[in-house]
């Protein structure tokens, strides 16, 4: 990272420093320690972007899906060819441990793999028609320039996830990814530039909230695809709604709950719920925060956990036998502290109090870094509790007792405003089956963590959590136009529904 290129934009297959003066760093969070310098992005640099991007629209759309997915077939190689070396890149920038960071850079390849390898799939459906003289299709179309705005925690793979269908699918793109990781994104844009993609069909601003926003409000954007923070992605689709004809998809946070049913075996119980809580140190969208658990097994399944998570592995993400490296920045250190004071102040018994490593916990040379343990709690139920229905976005954890049967575990588990995740963990079928039918979440989860992607599958939540699903097949329907197609085949016009087709005059 030591070119002047190195910290620039890549703009219409060039890379810039764009129109303004102000730099940012991309900072490793376990040392607290430089990486690189980034130009920051203006709302020129945006605009800039957006004209490449809709100049190379024709020309892109007119190539067939294979031709398209060429492009990505190269990138395919190189993801895997480079995969160790990105990997530890992840890891670095994001601060998630190195099976983590190597999965980020796999799971992208297989985005790839599964967009590129769809061009030859079916794109269409033969439908059909009432009058036997006629066909019926359904065909897709691109929508244009497609706007990606992607987070800092997978900072390889949900790119791709947007950015790879996108492309094969026969749009243009403009990519601002989160301000924490510009050194991943750089390396996306290498890939792009090695793959030799047309200039204009993908564009990288890198930069804060003000470029994704010019993205956001310009009418030559047809579709934002988001992944985020509830907050951000909420005031996306306000915005993309009041404009007709403009859509946003956007995959947000979650509370997310891991029920512990009466017929649940106890060592995937906490197995899961270990996962699912502090694997990325919390810092999954799907990440668990809260545990709901029958009392029959309550005490049990405290006991257990509560045991692994006073000795998880915090450390240097770099090294194997790290479970937990370190949140992404000061800021949500800050807000895990409020939020574990706001536990006590809410009448938690607090059982796990690792929030504040002691001195021999942290890693030698690393003591900039952000570091924290778990913060485990039991906490009577009520459905008010701040403490148990905002999200986090880290280690904090809160155990919930049921007494009742299923069907009280289920409301506890639906309570919350947010509905992406959440895992069942029984031995009874039924309530396997009742919680994958009533659970109110986008992605549910038996005798299992409540993480974990396969980039086939859609991923996206209801309520809070999501108004659109930007990844696997469902990109698809965000990024293209229905068109239904009927043919006429005879040298008559015949109607449907019995409609007459006869020209009547007055002579």
């Amino acid at each position: 990272m030591s070119t002047d290129d190195s910290r620039k934009h890549y703009i219409d297959g060039e890379w810039t420093a764009g129109t303004g003066d102000e730099t940012f760093a991309s900072r490793n969070p376990a040392t607290g320690g430089e990486l690189a310098s980034f130009h920051r992005g203006t709302e020129d640099d945006v605009d800039r972007a957006l004209a490449a991007a809709e100049d190379a629209y024709d020309e892109w759309r007119s190539l067939s899906h294979i031709d398209r997915a060429e492009y990505l077939w190269e990138i395919y190689h190189e993801l895997r060819d480079r995969h160790e070396e990105l990997g530890e890149i992840v890891t670095k920038e994001c601060g998630k441990e190195i099976s983590e960071g190597l999965a980020d850079v796999t799971e992208s390849w297989h985005m790839v793999e599964w967009a590129a390898g769809n061009a030859r799939h079916p794109h269409g459906d033969v439908v059909p028609s009432e009058i036997a003289s006629k066909d019926a299709y359904m065909r897709r179309k691109p929508k244009g320039v497609v706007g990606c705005i992607t987070p800092w925690n997978f900072p390889v793979a949900i790119p791709f996830w947007h950015l790879a269908v996108t492309l094969v699918e026969g749009n243009t793109v403009v990519w601002k990814p989160a301000e924490q990781t510009p050194w991943c994104a750089h390396i996306v844009a290498e890939m792009f530039e090695d793959a030799g993609i047309p200039d204009g069909v993908f564009n990288l601003v890198q930069g804060y909230g003000d470029a994704g926003n010019a993205i956001v409000e310009d009418d030559r954007v047809e579709t934002v695809l988001f992944t985020g923070s509830a907050e951000v992605g909420h005031k996306i689709a306000s915005k993309v709604g009041g404009q007709p004809g403009k859509i946003a998809a956007c995959e947000m946070g979650g509370k997310n709950a891991v029920v512990v049913s009466e017929q649940a075996d106890l060592d995937i119980a906490v197995h899961s719920a270990v996962m699912s809580s502090f694997k990325t140190t919390g810092q999954r969208c799907v990440s668990s925060e809260r545990l709901i658990v029958h009392e029959e097994v309550y005490d049990e399944f405290k006991e257990r956990f509560v045991d692994v998570a006073e000795d998880i592995a915090v450390g240097d993400p770099l090294e194997e036998d790290t479970f937990m490296g370190p949140l992404i920045e000061a800021g949500q250190v800050e807000k895990f502290e409020k939020y574990n004071d706001l536990a006590r102040d809410e009448g938690a018994n607090v059982l796990v109090d690792r929030a504040d490593l002691d001195a021999d916990e942290i890693p030698e040379g690393h003591e900039e870094g952000h570091w924290v343990g778990p913060f485990v709690y039991e906490i009577d139920y009520d459905e008010d509790l701040r403490c148990i229905n905002e999200e986090v976005f880290g280690p904090h954890v809160a155990l919930l007792k049921y007494s009742g049967d299923f069907d009280e575990a289920l409301e506890m588990h639906n309570s919350v405003d947010y509905g992406l995740a959440g895992a069942i963990i029984s031995e009874d079928y039924r309530e396997i089956n009742q919680f994958r039918d009533e659970a109110e979440i986008g992605l549910a989860y038996g005798n299992l963590p409540c993480i974990g992607a396969e980039v086939h599958l859609p991923f996206g939540g209801v309520k809070k959590s999501g108004n659109g699903l930007p990844s696997g097949r469902e990109v698809i329907e965000a990024v293209t136009e229905r068109t239904a197609w009927t043919l006429n085949n005879s040298k008559d016009i015949e109607m449907a529904q019995g409609l007459s087709a006869d020209i009547i005059t007055d002579e």
